[in-house]
């Protein structure tokens, strides 16, 4: 892992709507205690239980949040994409890191310390308006996911992943193809499967010809066939 100095912080950080609004001299100052952090595949970025000093910003790449179980069987709590954030709830409750962070691709994030966002919070109304307002889209999603897990069956959450993951320029369409972001084992930890479990319901839609699978790409030949399967689920 890696640090460098080498794009543009500050400018980054104005395309983000958290910091968009800032004065430029508030946005300079959080831009000077920023840092970069590049993350190769597979590399770990934080463990569970280490500190946490602040919140992270993806500027490309993937970053898996997870924990293992005494078991070994490990879960996966969050996938991160570009442009997103992590680390937020945890900086505020001053608690270690309570998943790990790992890089499913070469990655490049950002590290907002948390002295400078306090100090931020402390003078800027909007700036914790719009804070509070991730915190809250985060609860939302947790508890949508805690929804899927206890009230929908594994095709459900199967099926609901692949509608989620079709592209904005297939909205519409008939048929689509879909390329899953991550590996499979991946995916199904996402969704509280096991990799086997996941593997099934693939193959029964397979059967079902509601799918055509090659690889990480999942043809949907009927997006209407394959949501009327979700809601007669």
């Amino acid at each position: 892992m890696k640090d460098h100095g080498s794009m543009n912080i500050e400018a980054h950080l104005s395309r983000i709507a958290l910091f968009s609004d800032l004065a430029p001299e508030h946005l300079a100052l959080i831009a000077r205690a920023t840092r970069e952090v590049r993350c190769l595949k597979g590399e770990t970025l934080f463990y569970r239980g280490d500190p946490c000093s602040g919140f992270h910003i993806v500027v490309y790449g993937q970053i898996k949040l997870s924990f293992t179980s005494p078991q070994g069987t490990e879960k996966v709590v969050e996938i991160v994409d570009q442009g997103r954030s992590f680390g937020e709830a945890i900086m505020f409750l001053d608690k270690p890191y309570v998943v790990s962070a790992q890089a499913l691709s070469d990655s490049l994030l950002l590290h907002v310390p948390k002295t400078v966002v306090f100090a931020e919070l402390e003078q800027n109304h909007e700036f914790s308006r719009r804070m509070l307002g991730g915190l809250a889209w985060r609860t939302r999603q947790l508890l949508l996911d805690v929804e899927g897990y206890s009230l929908h069956s594994g095709k459900q959450r199967v099926i609901g992943y692949l509608l989620d993951e079709i592209p904005k320029s297939g909205q519409g369409e008939t048929s689509v193809v879909v390329h899953l972001p991550v590996t499979k084992g991946v995916i199904a930890s996402r969704l509280n499967l096991t990799q086997e479990h996941f593997s099934r319901i693939l193959h029964e839609l397979i059967e079902l010809g509601l799918i055509v699978v090659d690889g990480k790409r999942i043809g949907i030949p009927n997006i209407a066939r394959l949501q009327a399967e979700l809601e007669a689920e």
